[in-house]
């Protein structure tokens, strides 16, 4: 799909609607989900004062900000963010490192936050600072990211601030989106694709040796708890009392739900059952309250919008701005297939939210933050 214009036609910039809406219908469905999922836990904790719309409140408010930021990152003009790329991305490392200082503190035995005015976790900044950085990159590369070599100078960004994520905030799937992110981008940009075929093969060759090695050595305890939620992924059952509790929980809530669900606020499983349903689990409580009509509306909902998304890239006015929308592609479509695919049992278990539909503050904000961009580059094209 392109846009033309004609002599007599008036430029005018083009603002996608139907991606608009998809985006405030998630959020709105979100802040819904958010509510449905945490009312009894947050009713029976005193840890939040017993107020049913605790996470509610935490999210909403949230959600404010980033709509706030997404608005002014549409207005901007987007080359601004080229110019500040490599700067924010330092700035995304240095608040990493602060995660072990007293300014970062722990949640739910992890620590990965930290308060600086507001709680922000450091992870979701690195994946927007690396979306801005990697297509500054790709377009300084252009045909040298055809190479290996290319391709290894455009990937050094994300793997450092992969790494760090990882081994500072203990956050293995952060660090693999901030990756995927990174790999999907220079991918789309490529014209050859063999290294790619010959990377993934390798990435698939090394995970099966990992789990074929974790399931000979199990009851060793030498693989650490990853290797546990592994060996858990393989047999849940046998784990129904310790890693493989909530993938099994979340299971029993997709199964019970049926075709068309228990009904929006009668889930079963949220009350007490699944563990932090109204974070990562939360697509299990979707399919037990809507059914199986309702989680395959929502991943045809994040299909469309990904969709608009790509209309946009093939429209934007140069390679920037539609590396930039590629990039925020790759990120919503990467934690979309990966939520799922843990709620499925189809991987092992690892905290990946649902995008817009997960609690979560700094997710959500950032993320409205990356479809200011989008929308940013789509108002760039005339027609």
């Amino acid at each position: 799909m392109r846009f033309r214009t004609d002599e007599n036609q008036t430029e005018k910039p083009y603002i996608d609607y139907s991606m608009i809406f998809v985006v405030l219908f998630l959020v709105c469905f979100g802040l819904i989900m958010v509510y449905s999922t945490s009312s009894y836990e947050a009713s029976m904790s005193t840890l939040t004062d017993n107020d049913p719309a605790y996470y509610l409140k935490k999210q909403l408010f949230a959600t404010v900000v980033g709509l706030v930021f997404m608005v002014i990152a549409a207005i901007i003009p987007y080359h601004f963010y080229e110019r500040i790329s490599f700067t924010s991305y330092l700035v995304s490392l240095v608040l990493i490192g602060l995660v072990m200082t007293p300014l970062g503190y722990s949640a739910n035995g992890a620590r990965r936050w930290l308060r600086i005015g507001i709680s922000v976790q450091p992870a979701e900044i690195a994946k927007l600072t690396i979306i801005l950085l990697s297509a500054g990159m790709i377009c300084k590369l252009k045909e040298n990211v055809n190479s290996w070599k290319g391709t290894g100078i455009a990937i050094l960004p994300a793997a450092i601030a992969a790494l760090m994520v990882w081994q500072i905030t203990d956050n293995m799937s952060s660090a693999i989106i901030i990756g995927g992110i990174s790999v999907m981008m220079i991918f789309i940009a490529s014209k050859d694709y063999k290294r790619f075929i010959i990377m993934a093969v390798a990435v698939v060759a090394f995970a099966a040796l990992m789990v074929f090695v974790i399931q000979k050595a199990a009851g060793s305890g030498k693989f650490g708890f990853r290797g546990a939620r592994i060996l858990a992924w393989l047999d849940p059952e046998a784990y129904a009392s310790g890693k493989g509790f909530q993938t099994l929980q979340a299971l029993y809530a997709i199964g019970s739900g049926g075709i068309f669900g228990k009904g929006l606020g009668q889930s079963i499983q949220k009350q007490g059952f699944l563990p932090e349903a109204q974070n990562d689990m939360i697509f299990s409580i979707i399919c037990e309250e809507l059914g199986l009509f309702g989680g395959i509306c929502i991943i045809l909902l994040f299909i469309i919008l990904l969709w608009r998304m790509m209309i946009v890239a093939n429209n934007a006015k140069d390679l920037y701005g539609a590396m930039l929308v590629v990039g925020v592609m790759s990120h919503i479509a990467i934690q979309v297939v990966l939520n799922i695919a843990v709620v499925t049992n189809t991987i092992p278990n690892t905290g990946i939210s649902l995008p817009f539909i997960s609690y979560g503050g700094s997710s959500v904000m950032f993320l409205l933050i990356e479809i200011g961009l989008v929308i940013n580059v789509a108002r760039s094209i005339k027609f």
